[in-house]
């Protein structure tokens, strides 16, 4: 039997939801790299952002850009295949947790997608077929990602456009929303790894895998520690 997060529950005032939140933030980092190598070596679509590729299967179409509304299509794909992969694993809990441990399993799923993903970026030349697979599994690996981040309550690591809205509604009213510094530390984590993914697909691609890796294998480390902590 499963039990539901509380989607209310996410003050952030103890210490354990603090981390909590600094994990997600951390996360949006492998997000933003994500992102920034799909747009730019995997042919200007998204990892996470499904809003702009459902635009962009669009604009194909119109268009008559067979390719583009491949890429945009297989992304749509690939990110709605991570997450019906993903929602089953991460619901799986029978206590009620600051950091359900399913949630560590689903992001384990997403290390391992990722890792295939590593080995074909070093290995071939990201063109034709290869880009077309890279391009698939790293939408998958945001599928998880958010069927993961969705377990923990109303937050998110990967569709942020929610999230920039209540920041700027908070700075606009002048209130603190709820979760308010995990809001704005996930939309900075995420310019962050779009930056740094943009600067090494430019200038040093085999380093590429780093920024996209090690964010998310320091959450899953950490996470699986405070995956013990009862709410």
């Amino acid at each position: 039997m499963t039990d539901e997060t509380d989607p209310q529950d996410q003050s952030g005032g103890d210490p354990t939801s603090r981390v909590r939140d600094g994990l997600v933030v951390l996360l949006a980092v492998t997000t933003g790299v994500a992102d920034a190598t799909s747009f730019l070596a995997l042919g200007r679509v998204f990892s996470s952002v499904m809003t702009g590729n459902m635009v962009l299967l669009g604009v194909g179409a119109a268009t008559t850009d067979g390719g583009q509304a491949l890429r945009a299509g297989l992304a749509l794909a690939g990110y709605a295949a991570g997450v019906l992969a993903g929602v089953p694993v991460a619901a799986r809990s029978s206590r009620r947790r600051t950091w359900p441990i399913a949630v560590t399993m689903t992001l384990g799923l997403e290390v391992c997608v990722l890792v295939g993903a590593t080995v074909i970026w070093e290995v071939t030349t990201r063109k034709g077929g290869s880009q077309l697979v890279l391009l698939t599994l790293l939408a998958f690996a945001m599928g998880l990602q958010s069927a993961a981040v969705r377990r923990l309550g109303q937050m998110s690591s990967t569709y942020l456009t929610s999230t920039f809205t209540g920041v700027i509604a908070g700075l606009a009213t002048r209130t603190r929303p709820e979760g308010l510094p995990r809001s704005i530390g996930v939309v900075l984590a995420a310019i962050t790894g779009a930056l740094a993914g943009g600067l090494l697909v430019r200038f040093c691609p085999a380093w590429l895998p780093a920024p996209l890796l090690l964010p998310l294998l320091a959450v899953v480390a950490r996470s699986a520690v405070l995956a013990d902590h009862p709410r």
